[in-house]
C-alpha cells in the first residue's frame, strides 16, 4: 500500500463514532475513529472507553474529545516535517451526533456537560482556537461507523 501525494494542498479529515454501552458486562461504550489525508486512510483506532458514559451524546463527546487531540498531533507532526506543504485549514472532524457537535461548539447551552469529566472539555478549547472544526455526517456515510461496532456481543450472551 502506498500513499500517493499529488503536490496539492494537504487536507486532513477525521471521522468519529461511538456505540453507547456496547458491552453488557461493564456498560462501557466503544469508540472508533478514522483519519484521512487527501482521501487516503492514514490512521484508525477502535477501543473501549475508559469512562462510563451516561448517554449516547456523552459517549460521542468522549470519543470526539480524543479524536481532536489526535488531529492536533497529526497536524503538528506534518508541519514539523517541513518537506511538504503544511495543512493550512482547520482539521474537519465528522461526527454523526448533533448534540455532541453542539456541545463542542456552544458549551454554555447544554446542561448535561456538567456531568462529563473535565479532561474531555479540552475539545471545546481546540474547536474555539480553530485547530479543528466539527461537521455533521450521516451515519451511513461515517467512515468510522464500523470501528465502533467491533465489540459485538458480550460474553454473557454466550453463557
Amino acid at each position: 500500500m502506498f500513499l500517493i501525494y499529488d503536490g496539492g494542498e494537504l487536507i486532513l479529515e477525521g471521522y468519529s463514532d461511538a456505540r453507547f454501552e456496547s458491552d453488557d458486562d461493564d456498560a462501557k461504550s466503544q469508540s472508533g475513529f478514522v483519519f484521512k489525508l487527501n482521501s487516503g486512510v492514514v490512521s484508525w483506532k477502535s477501543s473501549k472507553q475508559d469512562a462510563t458514559a451516561d448517554s449516547t451524546t456523552e459517549a460521542e463527546y468522549i470519543t470526539v474529545s480524543k479524536v481532536v487531540k489526535e488531529a492536533v498531533w497529526m497536524k503538528n507532526y506534518i508541519q514539523e516535517l517541513g518537506m511538504i506543504p503544511s495543512i493550512t485549514e482547520s482539521v474537519v472532524i465528522f461526527c454523526d451526533n448533533n448534540e455532541a457537535i453542539a456541545q463542542a461548539k456552544e458549551p454554555r447551552s447544554h446542561h448535561c456537560s456538567k456531568y462529563i469529566l473535565r479532561r474531555y472539555h479540552l475539545l471545546m478549547e481546540i474547536v474555539s482556537r480553530g485547530d479543528c472544526r466539527m461537521d455533521r455526517v450521516r451515519s451511513v456515510e461515517n467512515t468510522a461507523d464500523h470501528l465502533a461496532d467491533v465489540a459485538g456481543r458480550s460474553y454473557s450472551t454466550y453463557r
